[in-house]
């Protein structure tokens, strides 16, 4: 995980990511957003600003300045390494404009899967299938 000094994950949330992993992963978190995309075989990024956090959108874009994923940056992941968002994306934020479209993004792939996941739980909701 790279991320700037102050946002990093709440110290519980990550020591649940370890309790789920069985206390066979680490959590690494890097300043560095090239330290942590070296090598790496997924590139996951989000927003910088979610809903409900307009008022601090100035600041953050000054805060995640140099944070974003650009074909400069994934050339330093593993060589097939895939590149995912969650979406919406705010082109020339987190992402580089046309970054979504490249061979490497599963960015849409990604949201089909997320749709038909999200049709499950409603199923399941409304009574099973």
């Amino acid at each position: 995980m790279a991320c700037p000094r102050g946002y990093e994950a709440l110290e519980s949330i990550r020591d649940e990511g370890l309790r789920l992993s069985g206390g066979e992963r680490r959590i690494l978190i890097f300043e560095s957003p090239e330290e942590a995309v070296k090598g790496a075989d997924v590139v996951y990024t989000d927003v910088w600003t979610s809903m409900g956090q307009e008022e601090e959108r100035a600041q953050r874009r000054r805060d995640f300045a140099g944070y974003q994923i650009n074909t400069a940056l994934l050339s330093q992941a593993a060589k097939n390494a895939i590149l995912m968002h969650p979406l919406p994306a705010h082109y020339g934020e987190e992402i580089a404009p046309g970054l979504a479209d490249s061979p490497q993004s599963v960015i849409f792939d990604q949201a089909e899967n997320r749709l038909h996941i999200q049709k499950a739980i409603l199923a399941e909701l409304l009574g099973g299938s």
